[in-house]
């Protein structure tokens, strides 16, 4: 079957399979649920509101993604109630979010079309731009005298066109009018009703944000975002840039870098959008706050802390919020579920202009995400692969546990500077190291009375387990797997975790907190050098799929991987 003149990649059965056998099911809340029915009236409507705002913004995060996305998911949608292979290639489709995406199992991206593919550079780019290509027109562009133009072409807010034989950039407020219009005056509706004055307060500055073009804007919405600790909802607009590939691999040519540093232009990969809705839960927000007061004494733990401007904690204290949140609505980036969904949000990311500008942070956990595990499975996986003596210590509390720490580990070590000049590693690097901090301090939260010595024996056995195990080697665009298979890798090595002659999983519990630190001080070193050589030898060096992981892989697949995710809304 064509769509557009493009084949569907996968026949009928085939999409059976993937959406009948290999996709589960996240259940987002609705309004019988008892959080939604102890808010105000106002706050309901709010609530109405700001799902609106992110429906519309899918559509802007779909043509940042892929120049066929939109025209491609409409003429699906108009055969898919008289089709079935066009109905079920629509499914996969909104588990991607998009044409195309990996799936955390099989090593190519899945294409939904022959002759769709992913671009390096998204839709922020040409669809024919490259590396080469790219950094040939910024030279180009800088012996013109057209610093300017490259400045706003290597920012993070712009979509990036053909000018002639140069390029051109046009700002988001300006290519996304029309919608980011229709977004602010759904945002200003929800603001009307709102009754939390904190949160009118940074509804009413986010509004403008997308009506301007001035990243002044976007600085003080996420400082009015970041301070919001008590208010009953939570509305995010989240700016990632992990599906840039294109602007870090400018860092790998030394020579235009230079040129681009005494320009003082700082290339920033672009900015993919997304928007999160909920109810900010207070019993789980409660114990978030118990590890944040934590933090401050972390941050003059990390190695070589007095040789880093520190991402928090410097003479102003500790500037971070943090929230537990029942999820009504996940869309845009949130919503392209490629081989995973994110079960917190440390943000703004470290590249992002508020935080230079003395702005704080905010984490967001969502609720509905972790509590979606399949309890069968997961029996499965502990008998087939793991020592008995591991079983009483696998908890999905405490892989919740585990990612506070990993989420505040974002907030500490070196500052962005270190963090960019790592190209297409950065990222990489940035998950590895927020991993290794959660890791290498959690026997600190056992001296302060958080957990008690249990539970850190359940993190590190949750945490070997759920991620380390995996189920297929990563590509090296996941940066969390790359991540994982680097920890899975260093702690064999260093014999923290070992595998018995019948290929059950053993740890070496007093050995864990030893290597995990000895490893982060290898990852801090990685960023200071500011090298992306050095952060390709590291990743390389690690980064190995053995047989051992292979047979994991296989023993999992063979129980059958659910691969895809279905997001459920009622809003």
């Amino acid at each position: 079957m064509e769509i557009n003149g493009f084949k569907l990649k996968y026949s009928t059965e085939e999409l059976l399979e993937k959406i009948n056998k290999q996709t589960r099911q996240i259940e987002l809340i609705d309004k019988q649920h008892p959080a939604y029915r102890a808010l105000s009236e106002g706050d309901k409507k709010a609530l109405d509101y700001l799902a609106n705002a992110a429906r519309i913004m899918n559509d802007v995060t779909l043509e940042m993604d892929n120049p066929l996305n939109l025209v491609q998911k409409q003429a699906l949608e108009t055969v898919a109630a008289d089709n079935e292979q066009a109905r079920l290639a629509l499914d996969l489709f909104n588990s991607l979010n998009g044409v195309a995406g990996y799936n955390g199992v099989d090593k190519e991206p899945v294409e939904i079309f022959e002759g769709i593919h992913l671009l390096p550079g998204c839709n922020f780019y040409p669809a024919d731009m490259n590396a080469g290509k790219l950094a040939e027109i910024i030279k180009a562009m800088l012996d013109a005298g057209q610093e300017d133009e490259v400045r706003k072409i290597l920012s993070a807010r712009t979509m990036v066109r053909y000018d002639g034989n140069f390029l051109k950039a046009v700002d988001y407020t300006e290519y996304f009018a029309e919608e980011f219009s229709e977004i602010a005056n759904e945002i200003e509706c929800a603001a009307h009703f709102a009754t939390d004055e904190l949160f009118k307060d940074y509804l009413g500055w986010q509004a403008q944000a997308f009506l301007q073009n001035n990243e002044e804007m976007d600085i003080l919405a996420d400082k009015h975002w970041a301070k919001m600790q008590n208010t009953p909802l939570e509305f995010t607009i989240s700016r990632e840039n992990y599906d840039d590939k294109l602007t870090p691999t400018l860092f790998a040519d030394s020579v235009l870098t230079e040129r681009l540093n005494q320009a003082g232009i700082y290339p920033v990969p672009k900015d993919m959008l997304g928007v999160r809705v909920g109810i900010v839960n207070k019993q789980g927000t409660e114990l978030l706050l118990k590890f944040k007061d934590e933090m401050l004494k972390l941050a003059a733990l990390m190695p070589k802390a007095e040789t880093y401007r520190q991402n928090i904690g410097q003479n102003t204290g500790l500037q971070q919020t943090m929230v537990d949140v029942d999820l009504t609505m996940l869309s845009g980036d949130y919503a392209m579920c490629r081989g995973g969904i994110t079960l917190a949000q440390n943000l703004p990311n470290n590249d992002k202009p508020s935080l230079k500008h003395g702005g704080g942070r905010r984490n967001v956990y969502h609720r509905q995400v972790r509590q979606s595990g399949d309890k069968e499975k997961t029996r499965q996986i502990l008998e087939g692969l793991v020592s008995v003596s591991l079983h009483p210590y696998y908890e999905e509390e405490a892989d919740h546990l585990f990612t506070i720490g990993h989420e505040n580990g974002h907030s500490l070590g070196p500052d962005s500077q270190y963090q960019t000049a790592l190209g297409i590693y950065q990222h990489i690097i940035e998950e590895h190291k927020a991993n290794l901090i959660s890791a290498a301090m959690m026997p600190e939260y056992v001296k302060a009375g958080i957990i008690t010595a249990e539970q850190l024996k359940k993190i590190y056995a949750t945490w070997v387990i759920k991620r380390h195990l995996m189920t297929a080697y990563p590509a090296s665009g996941e940066a969390h797997r790359v991540a994982d298979l680097i920890e899975y890798n260093y702690l064999l090595a260093h014999k923290a975790i070992y595998f018995d002659e019948n290929k059950k999983l053993h740890i070496d519990f007093e050995q864990m907190s030893k290597v995990c630190r000895r490893m982060l001080e290898d990852i801090i070193n990685v960023q200071l050098s500011k090298s992306p050589e050095c952060a390709k030898a590291y990743v390389e060096k690690w980064n190995s799929w053995g047989e051992l992981a292979q047979y994991v892989a296989d023993f999992k697949l063979k129980l059958g991987v659910k691969p895809y995710i279905k997001l459920i809304t009622h809003f």
